[in-house]
């Protein structure tokens, strides 16, 4: 089975330390985020995130969205940050908007799905944007097996995944809710999913600068 290790906050930094150390090596952790739990890799280590989409049965043509720390994480990423994008980050970050970029040509095939962007989101959600300020940026893609509902609570982590996953960060029940809304900020503004921020939301963004929302 995973390990299951309690985020207290005045051991954070030790904690941040220890999942660096298992991303580090290939291994695969369970961090809880505002919404779900999700689950995290080196996005920048091809073999780590095949393991991941192995672990979750998940199509390789699917992108794997990336969580940041801050933005100063960004060029880590991202070869060019559009205008469009600027402007959303400015309106929506943190929170539950992950934007695509165009990814930096490094990056693994299986976290773009060879589309050429990457998806990055900037949590809401403190103690998570903490530790990654350390960790650095990781996969954030939900904790389920393809198909399957997402985990709110690191006890459904460890009965679906056992010990296909290293460690799971226990911060109690998440809240749950929609997923992140999914946004190609590249003219024309094209909306790819929408999630807890609706579409109206964006679009009255876009029409200060005399644009519309594909």
């Amino acid at each position: 089975m995973a390990t299951l290790e309690s985020y207290v906050q005045s051991d954070a930094a030790r904690l941040a330390l220890c999942v660096r150390t298992i991303i580090q090596e290939r291994g695969l952790v369970s961090l809880p985020t505002e919404t779900f739990y999700g689950l995290g890799v080196n996005p920048f280590d091809a073999q780590a995130v095949d393991r991941l989409l192995r672990v979750k049965g998940r199509d390789d043509r699917k992108p794997v969205l990336v969580l940041i720390g801050d933005r100063g994480q960004l060029p880590l990423l991202a070869a060019e940050i559009p205008p469009m994008a600027e402007l959303l980050m400015e309106t929506f970050w943190p929170g539950a908007l992950t934007i695509l970029f165009p990814a930096l040509p490094v990056l693994p095939h299986g976290l773009t799905a060879k589309t050429g962007v990457v998806g990055i989101r900037l949590s809401a959600w403190v103690p998570l944007t903490n530790l990654l300020q350390v960790v650095g940026p990781v996969t954030g893609t939900s904790a389920n097996r393809t198909g399957r509902p997402p985990a709110r609570t690191a006890e459904q982590v460890q009965k679906e995944f056992g010990a296909d996953v290293d460690l799971i960060v226990d911060t109690g029940e998440t809240p749950g809710g929609l997923a992140s809304t999914v946004v190609d900020p590249r003219e024309p503004v094209r909306l790819i999913r929408e999630g807890a921020i609706s579409r109206q939301m964006i679009q009255n963004v876009l029409q200060t600068k005399g644009l519309s929302l594909m």
